[in-house]
């Protein structure tokens, strides 16, 4: 009996001693991986640094299924794939001044996985999809045109006869957000230098005349149902601004009832409020080449600050300075300054 209880014991022992040794290995393995983790892989220090949130960033079938909240709203109606310094420096800025708010940048030629665009191909989506409130989209016209007066439009419509489908395209975008989804809508030319608030607003491009680059309204908003009405309507795709800023200013005066605008500037109209042209147009398109002339910004960031102490977002009017975007860094101009300023990543990405 003494032999076998002694058998009994050192079994127990050896069943002991063997769960204790699995305990360890376990221990040593989940160390290791806290260690490697904690010292060693450090998201922060890769060029790109990893999303925050990578829930933000899975995969998106539709508009409808991404858009729940409203943001800040950028589309991109070409397919391209490399977005100008520009479009960045737009996106990154309105990402950094309004971080309480998630930005939304639709492209017609995303495929909705972000994990497909990686480095170095596709360095710009990366470095936008790397901010915590950024979301990339697809953009697809015919869901978002679903359910609105433009759907037939759209059908319809030939982008080859058009002259200037992107444009015309951008304009019916904006507007069809702002119905389904509500929210701010912003150019890709717009440096955003000022957060922004939500609320119901059109600004002023110059006297007694509208512009549609920078609008903010509620969802299903009565305005915005009329314009989506207009655009059909008054539809001239020919007409340079027939469906941007001429629509805008032909139907704020509708609704406003006057044929001066300039009566509501920085006023209610309506529940609508007309910004005057400092908030967004500081610069007139006429003189759009005061932001790339050299040696302007010379030590003097005071100064155009003071300059700039009204604007919330600088439209650089792309249409027409498209081809000077790449001739920022080492100019001293005032686009260098606002580079390095609102969208510091996006500067240090220019060529030298």
């Amino acid at each position: 009996m003494a032999s076998g209880g002694h058998k009994v014991a050192m079994e127990e022992s050896v069943l002991i001693l063997k769960s204790w040794h699995k305990a360890l290995v376990l221990i040593l393995i989940i160390s290791s991986i806290v260690y490697y983790y904690v010292f060693e892989f450090k998201p922060s220090k890769l060029k790109y640094p990893l999303p925050k949130k990578t829930s933000r960033l899975a995969i998106r079938l539709s508009q409808s299924d991404a858009i729940r909240e409203p943001g800040i709203m950028f589309v991109q109606t070409s397919n391209d794939l490399a977005p100008s310094p520009l479009a960045m420096c737009s996106i990154e800025s309105a990402a950094r001044q309004n971080r309480n708010k998630t930005v939304y940048y639709l492209m017609s030629g995303f495929n909705a996985n972000i994990s497909a665009y990686r480095e170095p191909k596709y360095k710009a989506i990366s470095l936008l999809s790397s901010f915590e409130n950024v979301i990339i989209l697809p953009l697809n016209p015919k869901e978002l045109f679903n359910n609105t007066p433009l759907a037939g439009w759209y059908e319809k419509v030939d982008p080859n006869l058009e002259q200037y489908w992107f444009h015309v395209l951008s304009d019916g975008c904006r507007i069809a957000l702002l119905w389904k989804y509500g929210g701010i809508y912003l150019d890709t030319d717009i440096i955003s230098i000022k957060p922004l608030e939500f609320q119901n607003f059109i600004c002023a491009q110059s006297s007694n005349y509208a512009n549609g680059a920078a609008l903010g309204f509620n969802r299903s908003h009565s305005f915005i149902r009329r314009c989506l009405k207009d655009y059909i309507e008054n539809y001239n795709g020919a007409a340079w601004g027939q469906q941007g800023p001429d629509l805008m200013t032909r139907m704020l005066k509708k609704w406003c009832d006057t044929d001066n605008l300039d009566n509501f500037l920085n006023r209610q109209c309506k529940g609508i409020l007309y910004l005057s042209s400092n908030w967004f147009y500081p610069v007139p398109y006429t003189n759009w080449e005061r932001y790339f002339e050299p040696d302007t910004w010379k030590g003097n960031s005071k100064e155009i600050e003071h300059e700039f102490s009204k604007t919330r977002g600088v439209h650089v009017w792309n249409f027409l300075s498209g081809g000077h975007n790449n001739h920022v860094k080492g100019s001293r101009s005032l686009m260098e300054y606002f580079f390095s300023e609102y969208c510091p990543r996006t500067y240090n990405f220019l060529p030298d």
